[in-house]
């Protein structure tokens, strides 16, 4: 019988060949009882964008162009989902980029319609550009194939809900697990506000050095907007597990981690804290979103700290948590005490004989091998693989790096092109969730 930790406990779901470099894709990954799609986008898997969501002879002969996008994504996902025996009442989350907002009202209003009332926690975030030219739209979704003790709850509550175009739940719950989606400092209700931010997140009008904007934002999201969406699963901020950050403005990094290591020390979640466009969130002057995963009280989800002497950008942040069955990774880049490796640093004298983005995903790939490993798991079981490009023409590269360590195993990626990273030099950055029964 083959051990544990080398072997795959994981299913690659309508796996695909995409281009002439042939990339293979996996369109879904069946985990135990879940469900991962990665990276869709409104394509054919044979030229690129679906010729009928492009109508590019007739591009307004019919519906608009991005409402066709984001239903032929739904299209895709309600394929991997039935391929796994579930459907999408049992979506757990969902995870948006668009490379502009005015691709939101679009996607809302059709996922509105497909999902009928049932839309999970979910994150909205525009970014530069994608893998395919002309997509406007890049999902991710996760879903669970339920049973006894493993049924999908939404919880509900009128103040935490999202916009009434969004209509996400505030807060959702299966087996051992409660999701919350991306939170920002827009204003609800009657709160005061500016620009759609509520003005309990900002500096006084009129003042410059009554504290950092960052650090007001972030506190107010963890106080004032996390620990409620918590409460109502009876979950407190110790019990979170995993977090994505997503930043407006670069020099906001250390300024963020200070304030969110001030709630979770070095025993807090993993955290990936990924930059984003200018203006790329739902208020308008926004500069941060936060979306978590906890662990119920008690349950047998609590967070294990994984150790395998993988270094990371931020002081305090986990190189990797155990939680259940699933191992959370945050966003790495390729790089020791003291920066960019040196494996990756391009010699100046021989620009053109070496790749960095190829070397950096090596990297990057060896030390979420190492974290599997240390996890009792195997980078075989690898289900969720986030890939942040500083430039989109860096993903081949990045790919044969994962070629050559998967042995040729179908991908589940989304690639998304970002603003400069928090380490100099670095070009790619790479989240990844395993499955660790």
């Amino acid at each position: 019988m083959a051990d544990k930790a080398t072997s795959s406990a994981v299913e690659s779901l309508l796996p695909v060949e995409l281009g002439s470099g042939k990339v293979k894709f996996a369109q879904g990954i069946k985990a135990g009882r879940w469900v991962f799609a990665t990276g869709l986008m409104a394509q054919d898997f044979k030229t690129g964008m679906a010729p009928d969501v492009m109508a590019e002879r007739l591009p307004h002969g019919g519906m608009p162009k991005r409402e066709k996008e984001a239903a032929r994504i739904f299209e895709h996902i309600d394929a991997i989902l039935r391929a796994a025996g579930t459907d999408r009442t049992n979506l757990l989350r969902t995870d948006q980029y668009y490379t502009t907002v005015k691709a939101v009202p679009p996607y809302q209003a059709t996922r509105r319609k497909v999902l009928e009332g049932r839309i999970p926690p979910s994150t909205s975030i525009a970014q530069q550009r994608f893998s395919l030219p002309g997509a406007d739209m890049n999902i991710q979704a996760m879903a669970a194939i339920p049973g006894p003790g493993f049924e999908v709850a939404h919880l509900r509550h009128a103040h935490l809900a999202g916009r009434p175009t969004s209509g996400y739940s505030p807060a959702l719950t299966v087996g051992d697990f409660i999701f919350i989606p991306g939170i920002t400092s827009l204003a609800v209700g009657d709160e005061p506000r500016r620009n759609g931010v509520a003005e309990a997140a900002l500096m006084t009008q009129g003042t410059q050095w009554a504290g950092q904007p960052i650090k007001l934002e972030t506190e107010f999201i963890v106080t004032q907007r996390m620990v409620q969406s918590l409460a109502l699963a009876g979950a407190r901020l110790e019990d979170v597990v995993h977090a994505q950050v997503y930043l407006t403005d670069r020099e906001d990094y250390s300024a963020f981690n200070e304030a969110w290591t001030r709630h979770f020390g070095s025993s807090g979640p993993t955290v990936s804290i990924v930059p984003c466009i200018e203006h790329g969130l739902a208020p308008y002057d926004g500069k941060i979103e936060i979306n978590v995963i906890a662990a119920k009280p008690g349950s047998a989800a609590q967070k294990r700290h994984i150790d395998a002497g993988v270094p990371t950008a931020f002081l305090h942040q986990p190189q990797a948590v155990k939680a259940g069955d699933l191992l959370f990774m945050p966003g790495l880049m390729a790089i020791d005490r003291d920066g960019l490796v040196s494996a990756a640093v391009v010699d100046p004298r021989q620009p053109f004989y070496s790749s960095s983005a190829e070397a950096q995903a090596d990297c990057i790939f060896g030390n979420i091998e190492k974290l599997c490993a240390a996890a009792g798991t195997s980078f075989s079981n690898v289900a969720r693989v986030l890939i942040f490009l500083t430039d989109t023409a860096d993903f081949y590269a990045v790919y044969k790096a994962w070629e050559r360590r998967s042995g040729g195993r179908p991908l589940p990626f989304a690639a998304i092109e970002v603003p400069p990273l928090p380490v100099p030099g670095a070009t790619v950055m790479i989240e990844a969730w395993a499955y660790a029964p």
